[in-house]
This record gives structure tokens, sequence and C-alpha cells, in this order.
């Protein structure tokens, strides 16, 4: 422990030393460059005298700023907002004319005009080089952020003496991956929640296995925490997930974004006006507010859970700014603090570099597979995995130190990079690294807080790697569908195998034999074009001039050869489509045609795909606003790739592979999320988990019963 402190104090000599060493530079340019600002007699002095007290000058001046500033600060909040703003600059510069009157030498002189600039421009240089040493200073930047909870916390209503709980997600990190990267040493802090030394295997007893030769010397960590696996529902995405998981119903959420034909609208998941509404649906349908409703703190998530704290989340986004409606508030408190900027600035910085340099390398070593990673990528992937995380962190770490009794946080960086980077690799390995570091600040606050708190870290899905349908076949999954239907398509599309062998099919299914020179089939009438959108690997195919879902008898009449090529491209797993005489099937190729209720006995296409998939399409099948198509791209179960419709090498939203596979991550004083053998299936499950565990702390006290999938629409 001495040795800790020894350290943390040599730590924070060396930046007041560099931070005085840049004032005293910055206080000898602005005297060469300000008429009315001089630091040497009027006969001249030497350069070392006037080096001499430049150094001194700016000492000084940064002890008084040290001593005085605070106890003005305080006095300073009487006066109205806008007299403060003046007395801030006036203030100032009266504390280095004071600090030029105590240099030995006596003979500095500044302009009281010129002093407040010189004064402005001092602390503005100050803080940018504190706050740039402290960048990867985790500790300074805790001490810094208990000091702002603190001054939250005082003259609030004292909390409650039982433990609260903080639920972590980490975006898209899937449970093999998580535990791969405990193993190779990336996350020690998850590694010693577990019993296990960073970079080595399982800790003996741990999982029932031991550790592995070579492990790290010392004693084995005590576990703390055990790891879970769950499987989300046929909609692999952060939209089901979450909506499933704060508020017990993701019902009626078949994918990412959908075609609503019954007003005629496109939802997408991370729209604000989208997520108000599954909110307000998912509300209607459970009859409570949410997982967070009593004293609940949600912070950058899709949706509040029913928090009375919300910050950074979308349902509230497109509101009018009130008492309950701070969207943005995470931000406006976080930059308020210079030191936060200042840090966070440098990292999203840092972070653009960092990504141009590794797409670059990525480029020009020709890995494969590979999707642009140019235009205003580098700064959206900066804002996903620095500002949004500090940003979070920062609320997160305020929540537990305010002692409020439920917290739910969503770190979306692994997710961001994954979609363009994969899912494994050097890129995706540094941003789980950086996360593990967030969990050490958090847990590190929590054990300040004024209330015990229990640490839950979860995954809304994972990532299944693989190359793009487009990158494989030469067109997209829209293409596709118009060749199907006879529309025109591109003329890249129409050199492609795929593109040939869907018009053959068409002429064949219009007996067709021979396609006349310039001649083009085009549907009788005019009917609007089906709908195509893209979810990762699950494509939607909707008619938006038929009212209704359509059937396979149906679509057939209108289209003879859409379902045949679909079914049969090799770059699609199944279809799922009504049908008239079964009231649903799976189609898949060379004529496979499964009803949904023979998918337990023969699971024809869906085999592939792994327990339970039969279960998560009856499930999307009962949705009200499933898709007239819907599509699952290939799977290869040896590698667990899939094809992304969308430009993604990491992709998510459908079945296959790592993607439908995330985790849970709890305490052992918590009971087990499933009795043992038991399988943790769909969001709703882990909301109906979730909630049981707020009950054991104490927490906010969610209705138990009827469960949502017992409750009517």
């Amino acid at each position: 422990m001495r040795g800790v402190r020894w350290r943390r104090a040599v730590s924070q000599a060396g930046r007041s030393l560099a931070v005085w060493a840049v004032s005293t530079l910055t206080m000898l340019v602005l005297a060469g460059i300000l008429p009315d600002f001089r630091l040497q007699s009027a006969d001249g002095d030497s350069a070392t005298v006037i080096a001499v007290t430049a150094a001194v000058g700016a000492g000084v001046f940064g002890l008084l700023s040290a001593l005085v500033w605070p106890l003005l600060v305080r006095l300073l909040l009487l006066v109205p907002a806008l007299v403060l703003g003046l007395l801030v600059f006036f203030l100032n510069g009266s504390l280095l004319l004071i600090a030029l009157r105590l240099t030995p030498s006596g003979q500095t002189e500044a302009a009281p005009e010129t002093a407040v600039i010189v004064a402005a421009v001092m602390s503005a240089v100050a803080s940018a080089t504190g706050g740039a040493l402290a960048v990867r200073d985790d500790d300074a930047y805790r001490r810094r952020l208990y000091r702002l909870a603190d001054r939250r916390r005082r003259g609030g209503p004292p909390c409650a003496a039982t433990p609260g709980t903080v639920f972590l997600q980490l975006d898209g990190v899937g449970h093999d991956v998580l535990s791969t990267a405990v193993r190779k040493g990336l996350m020690p802090t998850v590694a010693t929640w577990l019993g296990r030394h960073p970079g080595t295997g399982p800790a003996p007893g741990a999982d029932g296995a031991a550790g592995r030769p070579g492990a790290a010397p010392g004693p084995v960590p005590r576990p703390t925490h055990r790891l879970t696996p769950w499987h989300t529902d046929w909609s692999s995405q952060t939209g089901a997930s979450q909506l499933g998981i704060l508020h017990g119903s993701n019902h009626d959420v078949p994918a990412f974004r959908w075609y609503e034909k019954d007003s005629r609208e496109v939802m997408v998941c991370n729209r604000p006006t989208s997520a108000a509404e599954l909110q307000r649906r998912a509300v209607g349908r459970t009859g409570d507010g949410g997982l967070l409703t009593l004293d609940g703190a949600s912070r950058g998530n899709l949706f509040g859970g029913g928090a009375d704290e919300q910050a950074l989340v979308l349902s509230i986004a497109t509101r009018r700014r009130g008492r309950d409606t701070r969207s943005r508030a995470g931000y406006f408190a976080y930059f308020s603090d210079p030191a936060n900027a200042v840090r966070t600035a440098l990292s999203f910085v840092a972070e653009v570099v960092r990504e141009i340099a590794q797409s670059t390398r990525a480029r020009l070593r020709g890995e494969r597979p590979r999707v642009s990673r140019g235009g205003l990528y580098p700064f959206v992937r900066a804002f996903a995995t620095v500002v949004e995380r500090d940003v979070v962190v920062a609320a997160v770490m305020g929540d537990l130190l305010a002692g409020r009794t439920a917290v739910y946080a969503d770190l979306v960086a692994y997710d961001e990079v994954a979609h363009h980077s994969g899912p494994l690799g050097r890129d995706t390995a540094q941003v789980l690294g950086r996360l593990d570091r967030a969990l050490a600040l958090i847990e590190k606050a929590a054990e300040h807080a004024p209330r015990p708190y229990r640490i839950v870290v979860l995954s809304d899905h994972g990532q299944s790697p693989g190359e793009t349908f487009r990158a494989r076949y030469g067109l997209t999954l829209g293409d596709l569908v118009r060749a199907g239907c006879g529309l025109p398509v591109p003329r890249r599309a129409e050199r492609t195998h795929s593109g040939a062998e869907a018009r053959a099919a068409v002429r064949a299914a219009l007996r067709r034999p021979v396609e006349e020179s310039g001649e083009r089939h085009r549907p009788a009438g005019r009917r609007s074009e089906p709908i195509v959108l893209a979810s990762g690997n699950l494509g939607l195919i909707s008619f938006p001039d038929v009212p209704h879902r359509m059937t396979k008898e149906e679509i057939d009449a209108r289209h003879p050869a859409l379902l045949t090529t679909l079914a049969n491209h090799p770059g699609i797993g199944f279809l799922l489509v009504r049908s008239e005489e079964h009231g649903g099937v799976v189609l898949g190729a060379y004529g496979a045609e499964i009803p949904l209720d023979r998918l337990d006995e023969d699971p024809g296409p869906l085999a592939a795909f792994g327990p339970g998939a039969a279960d998560a399409v009856r499930r999307t099948h009962s949705f009200p606003h499933t898709a007239d198509i819907m599509v699952n791209s290939f799977h290869d179960p040896a590698d667990g790739e899939v094809l992304a419709f969308e430009e993604q090498i990491g992709s998510h939203g459908g079945l296959g592979g790592a993607q439908a596979r995330p985790f849970l991550l709890s305490p052992l004083a918590l009971s087990a999320p499933v009795d043992e053998g038991g399988i943790l299936t769909g969001a709703e499950h882990v909301h109906r988990v979730l909630r049981r565990w707020l009950r054991e702390t104490d927490g906010p006290q969610v209705p138990l019963e009827p469960a949502p999938e017992e409750r009517a629409a």
C-alpha cells in the first residue's frame, strides 16, 4: 500500500512540474507577443533573470489559483450567472497581477486588461496540459469524478443501506469473445471476477477445469462472478434485445428495421421516433414502466426502462426538453468540466488517427474480408469508442456515488468497431482492453459509494464474422429480389452468375425460354416494387401495395420465380413465408418446404442453425408486422460465418453463429440465472432474471405477474 501511495505521489508531482514548466513557457511567449506585458526591467535583464521571473510568476499564479480560487468560487455561487461570468475573468486577472507583484525582481508589469488575457491563456494551457497528462491516469480521472459526484450528492436524501445494482451492457460482445479475451489476458478485471489469472485458462474449480500449464504464479483469485451464456431471439440486435431486457417485451420486433403496412412506415430501432413508439408498445403490453421504475437511471440506451434519471437515451431524444426528458444532459454534465473535455478530446483525436492507421494497414496487407472504412467513419468510431464511453462511464460513476438503486448503461464501443474490423482481431482486442478498464473504474467507484453495489455485466447479442453477400456474389439482396421478380437490375448485377440464374428462372416460370434482344419482362399492370430491407444477415421483403401479409400462394401467383430463386441461392439459408395450407412454412434449397409445426421432427434447412432455431422462427411468425418474406443468410457451422446483407464483416441481426450467443456475468451473491442444465433463452427471459435479482437486493419493485408472454397484445 505504501508503494502504491508513493508511486501515486510521484506521478502527481511529475504532472505538477510539467504543468508548471509549460505555464512558464507560456508566460515567456506572451511577454514577447503582448506589448503591455513584460517580465524585465526597463534597463533590460539577462535571459536567466527573465526565465526565473517567469518561473516564479507562473508558480505563484498556480499556487494562488489552487488555494484562493476554490474559496472565491464558493462566494461567487451567490451572484447571478451573467455577473459570475464577468467576475471570473476579472478575478483571474487579479490573481495574476498579485502573482507578478510577488516575484523577486519586482520589475514585472501588465496592464489590467492584458492581465485578464494572460491569465485566461495560462489557465487554459495549464488545464490542457494537466488533462493531457492524466488521459491515461485512471486514478486522477476517478478522483476528479468523486469530487463532482460528492458536490451533487450533498444536501440530498440519505440513500438506503441495501445493495444497489448496476447493469453494464457491453454491446455486441459475444460469450465466446469474452471468454477468449479473458484467456488471452485482454480483460484482467473480468478475469479476476471469474477467479482466473489474466491470460490463463480457468482457475481450478472456477468452471470445473484446471488452469493451463504455465499459469501465472501466485494465489488463485477467489471468484466473485459466474459467466452464463444466453440465446437471443431470431432478431439478434440491440433494439429487440434491449427492449426485452429493459421493458420485458420485444413482441412484434422482427428485425432492426422493417416495413409496417398499416402505417406505411419503415421502423428503425435506432431512430428516435421508432424507439419511442416501441417503448410505448412494450409498456402497454406489459403494464409496467420497466426494469428501472423506482430510483433507476438509464444511461446511453435506446430505451429508458422506466428510469427517473435518463441521459443519452434515444427514446426521449425527440421530446421537448424538460425535467424528465434530459436526453443530452449527460453530455452537458460531463463536458462542463474542462479537464473532462480535454481528456476526451485528446483521446478522440488519438482514436481517429488509430482508425486511419489500422484501416490503411488492413488495405496494404490485402486483408479479407474487408469493407470501406473511409469518409466519416473514423469520426463515428471515435465518438462511439471514446466520447460515448467516457460520458456513460462518468454518468454511471456519478449514479453510484449518489447512491442510486439501479443503473443500466450501454457501452457500444466494441459493436461499432467489430462491424468494420471483424469480431476477432487486433482492432477489437484493443477495444476490449479499454472496456475492461472502464469496468475497473466503475468497480473502484462502487467501493467508495454510500451503499454496497453488485455489478452485473451482460451483452445484448454477439457478432458473427463473414464477408458480405455483395462481396461474394457481386449483387445485393435487393438486386436478387428484383431479378427474381423480373424487374430491371443494375448492369453489374446482370453480369453476375446469380443475376443470370435469376433471370433464367423468371423466363422458365413464365414459359419464355428465349429472351429477345433488348426485351425485358415487366409484370403486367402497375404494381409498386417490393421493399427490401437488411438487418445484418436477416433480410425482409414486403410488397407495400398489398395491405396484408402475403401468403406463399399469392407470392407464387404474382412472381412465380421469386421464392424459388431465393431459396435455391447458395448465399441464402432459409426463407419464412405464410401459407394458406400450413399457416407458415420454412423454405430451403432443392424444394424443401417444412411447415412450422413439423420443424421439431424435421428441421430441414434450420438444422445448420442449431437448437432453438425452430422456436425463434415460430415466435417471429406470430408477429403482426413480420415481413411477407423473411430471409436468413447462409451459415457455415464449421467456422461460424454468415453473409451480411449490409456492408459489415462482423454482423448480427439473424440466426447463425456467435451473434445469437451473448453472455450474462453475474455476482455469486445473486441467485443463479437458471437451474443447472437450464437454458436462458430470449431477452424477455433475461428481463425476468434481472428483476428477480432486483428483488433479492430490495431494489425497484417491478411486478412479477403476469409474465409478458402471458398477456394479450
